[in-house]
């Protein structure tokens, strides 16, 4: 009989789960905090642990660091209200195999707790056959691939073998690296590979979004506070930096980071330990550090937002990933990447994109990058009822690209009625002429007006996206997108 701790401070939820799991064939022990959870894993043994997110004398993060420091193959599931599913997914990244939101549902609950522990000991088997040895980003990639399908493929080209390399080379270094790309086109997903082929892929890799926290949080949120060290400030918290001790931490949108709390981190990098906010004890780290920004941090420097020195610790190795618009040999492999992952996710069989959407697809700037790909397939997968993905499915923005960026051709576009196909790559270059002819129309008349009324009021508001939206009346986000369009 398998064997389940439950760590939650609701006595209710406790003795429902017992008594459900109990029905279930699991023997289930109970634990009301945290300190006491942590007392019976040496006497319990269990074979899962539950743990709630929130707790009276600790949280998820600072309690799954210990779990896993004695237990590291003992699978944790995070209950968590909706609120903090966030954060439960930040601890995902630490090493949480899951995170199961309140209110509990018995059949999520089960197919969650089967699934975890099915992949235990495949999780297993995979760290042995890695060992100590790093044999490069396809080997390695493969031997775990039978563990945790993968969520990032690096493509065939030109491009993307370069990023491997890179990748391959400063992997197995503890040199800390700037990641530069812009939104969407996968930095934490190159950040995990990197991490995936070091010497501390057995160790946490957390992240933090810092464009996605409050200036006054994200000194607290990177280092940690002791209780009743600010307004609010109820219980003890673990800091990222802490949680990632002895494994990599990765800092996104890094420039975002208030210039205060970028003193604190200087200080944190160069002298590898920290406090944490309200503390007087010094807490030694050894953390590799991997960054991201979607703006070059020296340029930042210049205008005062980044500290100087603070980019040139970091700047011992830098990674340029370039946008998928500039990747075009490996567009279709992501197509049917996405394509094959929202199949397994929806229980569809949908073989793959008719001519006119591969056309599509080719030829669209993707503003986005894979994430903009990944939610556009996922869309039309959804939308589509046979094998094929049409451009009917297509968001307007994609279908009509052509439209929006050319008038009228001299020639119309040469339409060959072909199948379609499943094989995506290597795809020929659409036969549509781009000469652009010089005679007016009001395609063009409107286009240009939209030009003119756009560049106009984004210089009377010194290029401030938002009130420029307001005063033209549409949203951010459009603005933005018209703007790729017309290179501004």
């Amino acid at each position: 009989m398998q064997r389940i701790l439950v760590i939650d401070d609701d006595t209710d939820i406790c003795l429902l789960l017992r008594r459900f799991l109990t029905k279930n064939n699991y023997e289930v022990a109970i634990a009301h905090d945290g300190s006491t959870g942590l007392a019976l894993l040496q006497e319990f043994r269990p074979d899962l642990i539950m743990t709630d997110f929130r707790l009276g004398d600790t949280d998820g993060g600072t309690i799954l660091l210990k779990i896993k420091e004695k237990f590291p193959f003992v699978p944790v599931l995070i209950i968590t209200g909706y609120s903090d599913i966030k954060i439960a997914v930040n601890v995902m990244k630490m090493g949480a195999y899951d995170y199961i939101t309140k209110p509990l549902f018995p059949d999520e609950i089960l197919l969650t707790i089967k699934k975890a522990l099915e992949s235990v000991e495949t999780e297993k088997g995979s760290m042995q056959d890695l060992g100590e040895e790093h044999d490069g980003i396809t080997t390695s990639h493969q031997k775990k691939k039978s563990s945790k399908p993968a969520n990032y493929i690096f493509g065939d080209g030109a491009e993307s073998k370069f990023l491997i390399r890179q990748i391959e080379l400063v992997a197995p270094t503890n040199y800390s690296v700037l990641i530069y790309g812009e939104s969407g086109s996968g930095k934490e997903a190159i950040a995990q590979e990197i991490h995936l082929h070091s010497k501390r892929a057995n160790q946490p890799f957390v992240a933090m979004d810092c464009g996605a926290i409050s200036k006054d949080l994200a000194g607290s949120e990177l280092f940690g506070h002791e209780k009743g060290s600010f307004t609010g400030a109820l219980n003890q918290k673990i800091g990222h930096f802490e949680m990632a001790n002895g494994g990599t931490i990765f800092l996104d949108e890094v420039a975002n980071l208030p210039y205060e709390v970028q003193v604190l981190l200087l200080r944190v990098v160069q002298e590898r330990k920290m406090k944490r906010i309200g503390g007087t004890k010094e807490i030694p780290l050894d953390v590799r550090i991997l960054v991201a920004s979607n703006e070059k941090l020296i340029e930042a420097s210049k205008k005062g937002k980044f500290r100087e020195d603070l980019y040139h610790r970091f700047n011992e190795f830098s990674i340029d990933v370039p946008p998928l618009r500039e990747r075009k040999a490996d567009i279709m492999t992501f197509a049917k990447f996405f394509l094959d992952q929202t199949n397994e996710e929806l229980g569809k069989k949908v073989k793959g994109f008719s001519n006119d959407v591969i056309d599509n697809f080719m030829n669209y700037a993707w503003y986005g990058n894979l994430r903009e790909m990944r939610n556009v397939i996922k869309r039309a997968t959804l939308l589509t009822d046979g094998e094929w993905i049409e451009s009917k499915t297509l968001p307007f923005e994609i279908s009509n690209y052509a439209k929006l960026l050319f008038t009228e051709t001299s020639t119309p576009p040469v339409t060959v009625s072909v199948p379609v196909v499943e094989v995506v790559h290597n795809v020929p270059e659409s036969n549509a002429s781009n000469e652009v002819v010089s005679k007016p129309s009001l395609k063009s008349a409107a286009i240009e007006a939209e030009y003119d009324m756009i560049l106009k009021v984004l210089k009377e508001v010194n290029f401030n996206k938002s009130k420029a939206a307001r005063i033209l009346g549409i949203d951010r986000k459009t603005l933005y997108n018209k703007m790729k369009v017309f290179e501004l």
